[in-house]
């Protein structure tokens, strides 16, 4: 019998370990079940021990916590802050792997950004920004940072019509800026969330006009539309994305 067992989820519609679990208590967290149980300060800032998982080439965590958008579909601001505050240094989770998986929710809105950017610059190795970067937040100094930096591919999001104007102006900023393909831009495209399938397919459309690489993130993929279903398949399935110009002719039966 164990002393104590710790259970976790990310979210709330993932099933709970049902299973009978021999120990003298039982402790669960994460945000799948509330936002209350939070681990002591010395455990959330100790570097992981990536043996348990025989993890040996890549570092995870987090340089910066907490997003002021404060957007209805996110929990950060709630679980977090409604403020990027820097929260480590590079060299606390890093200890010289080839990869770096960086789980910021908003790093360019940390007032302590370029200070953090040089850490990752210096660093010489793969950066992977797993949560996507903010784009309108980009100034000529993140930019000149972030194309210096080694990545396979920069993430951003497109997530409203009322920021529509604001965020095709930086993207045409950092793609000129860059001089990167499609191969490494990509923007994710929430749908299912207060937006009508004729703005999902218009920002599928405008972001190949400018040169990105769409991925459609579906809110609430159980209960989405069809329609909404089928265009995640075409755009994520790059394949199809790259052979069917066109999400009118694409034939899922054929796909």
């Amino acid at each position: 019998m164990y002393d104590i067992v710790f259970v976790s989820k990310v979210f709330t519609f993932s099933k709970g370990y049902d299973f009978p679990i021999y120990t003298k208590e039982i402790i669960k967290g994460g945000t799948g079940y509330d936002l209350d149980n939070k681990l002591p300060e010395e455990v959330e800032s100790i570097c992981p021990d990536y043996s348990l998982y025989g993890i040996k080439n890549t570092a995870y965590g987090f340089l910066t916590r907490g997003c002021f958008r404060n957007c209805p579909f996110c929990i950060v601001s709630r679980k977090e802050n409604q403020r990027s505050t820097k929260v480590a240094d590079l060299e606390s989770f890093w200890r010289g792997q080839p990869n770096i998986k960086l789980l910021d929710p908003n790093l360019l809105a940390c007032a302590d950004r370029v200070e953090l950017l040089h850490q990752l610059l210096e660093s010489n190795v793969l950066v992977d920004f797993t949560q996507g970067l903010d784009a309108r937040l980009l100034d000529d100094e993140t930019m000149y940072l972030l194309t210096k930096i080694k990545s396979k591919r920069f993430h951003f999001a497109w997530d409203f019509e009322s920021e529509s104007d604001a965020i095709i102006k930086k993207l045409q900023d950092f793609k000129q800026y860059s001089g990167f393909d499609k191969k490494k831009l990509s923007v994710y495209v929430l749908t299912n969330f207060n937006t009508d399938f004729s703005f999902d397919l218009y920002r599928v459309y405008r972001l190949k006009e400018l040169g990105y690489d769409p991925y459609i993130m579906i809110y609430d993929k159980p209960n989405a539309l069809r329609n909404v279903r089928l265009l995640q398949r075409w755009v994520n399935n790059k394949f199809i994305f790259r052979t069917v110009e066109k999400f009118e002719d694409y034939n899922p039966k054929l796909g």
